[in-house]
């Protein structure tokens, strides 16, 4: 936070800490939406969008402040509280949750600018939300004072929500750097049009639009380069001394945003599943009719496994960021390693939410056939959460191996 500078700054400080929710406090806040949010569900999925009137329910209760630095009215708290509420979050409404994570996280993520972009993005607005796309899609040309970008960029999730976007692009080579390098520069909607090219079959209510941008300019204090924020050695990092978490490797923490969405689906297709097979009686000829499902061991099995494995996989992705928190805590960096271990049980905790949901799917009959069954759209958006290259476990798996048998791992860290 910015220097108080006078003793009644000082008490106003003291004051609004005081009064901050405690984790507990904001779980009871979104679990007050949950009806709301899983009532509209199907719609969200049909509209291909998360509706505004969540989302400013979700700001009411200042999930958008979890990360953001306090010294722009953020709550300032680790990222493992973030990825811990957005699985209830996911629960509920998978779609709203993949939004909603990745607004909020990147609250963090803009807090990891310099603090003139900081400033851009919030003083005009302090609730102004941030979308992004981060394959760099075009070559950042170089101009007085900045760049000029034009392309289009894919997947930018909640677009239709946001007021900026992170748009991915490689810099040229210059005195600094021998060779081009990828960036994320911060563009203001009204910079960019969206093309409405989102029409999938998981997670289709995210939104994940097209950003179109022609010769846009950016200066160059909304630019951060790959290079710092997935070494946690950011502007905002020096920044934010006080604070730890901000130095924390990007690839520790937004991705764990995104697998906690294919993890709360799991635990809400386990949760609905347990409630419709409870009291569900068969009617099939082959099966026998007028038995109850819950008394077959299969389904029992299947119960079993789900829950094994959204536990496990909930479990596991909490304690690697922990375990990132504790080291930055400790004054420590964190080291390739440890950045190439939380890709990996990020990856697997969505392996393990993927099967949670697949031993509950592939037994709710021709019930679940139907788009608005809650279990088959889980299915859907756990396996939609598997498909971003962030979760792909095969690439994800082989770039642990190569650095545990010692070779030079290749991918995303």
């Amino acid at each position: 936070m910015f220097a108080v500078e006078n003793e009644p700054a000082a008490a106003a400080s003291r004051e609004a800490e005081a009064s901050e929710p405690s984790i507990d406090m904001l779980r009871e806040r979104i679990a007050a939406l949950s009806a709301t949010l899983k009532s509209l569900a199907p719609s969200v999925e049909r509209d291909r969008r998360v509706p505004m009137a969540s989302i400013e329910a979700l700001r009411e209760a200042r999930y958008f402040d979890i990360v953001k630095p306090k010294a722009f009215g953020g709550l300032e708290r680790d990222f493992s509280m973030l990825v811990d509420l957005n699985v209830d979050l996911a629960k509920w409404c998978a779609s709203t949750a993949w939004v909603a994570g990745l607004l909020a996280a990147h609250q963090w993520l803009v807090g990891s600018f310099p603090l003139q972009a900081q400033r851009d993005v919030w003083e005009a607005d302090p609730d102004a939300l941030i979308c992004g796309s981060y394959a760099p899609a075009c070559q950042a040309q170089p101009a007085d004072g900045g760049y000029r970008i034009s392309g289009r960029w894919s997947f930018a999730s909640g677009c239709d929500c946001a007021q900026w976007s992170l748009c991915a692009a490689m810099l040229p080579a210059d005195g600094e750097r021998d060779k081009p390098a990828p960036a994320f520069l911060l563009v203001p909607a009204s910079n960019y049009a969206i093309d409405d090219t989102w029409h999938v079959v998981g997670l289709a209510g995210t939104g994940s639009k097209t950003l179109v941008l022609d010769d846009v300019f950016v200066p160059a204090h909304r630019v951060l380069l790959f290079s710092e924020t997935t070494s946690g050695q950011t502007p905002g990092a020096a920044l934010y001394l006080h604070h730890p978490g901000f130095s924390i490797p990007m690839l520790s923490t937004i991705p764990s945003c995104l697998a906690s969405v294919a993890v709360g689906a799991a635990q809400g297709a386990l949760e609905d599943y347990l409630e419709r097979t409870a009291r569900r009686i068969t009617r099939g000829a082959v099966a026998g009719a007028q038995n109850r499902m819950a008394e077959f061991a299969t389904i029992q099995l299947r119960v079993a496994e789900a829950t094994a494995s959204a536990q496990a996989a909930r479990r596991g992705l909490l304690a690697d960021l922990c375990e990132r928190e504790a080291t930055v805590a400790r004054g420590e960096r964190v080291s390739v390693e440890e950045r190439i271990r939380s890709r990996l049980g990020q990856a697997f905790a969505v392996s393990l939410a993927i099967r949670a949901t697949e031993a509950l799917n592939a037994s709710t009959g021709g019930q679940g056939l139907d788009l608005s069954h809650p279990v088959q759209r889980a299915w859907r958006d756990a396996n939609a959460v598997g498909r971003h290259i962030s979760m792909n476990w095969d690439t994800v798996g082989t770039m642990y191996g190569q650095m545990a048998l010692g070779l030079e791992p290749k991918g995303q860290y």
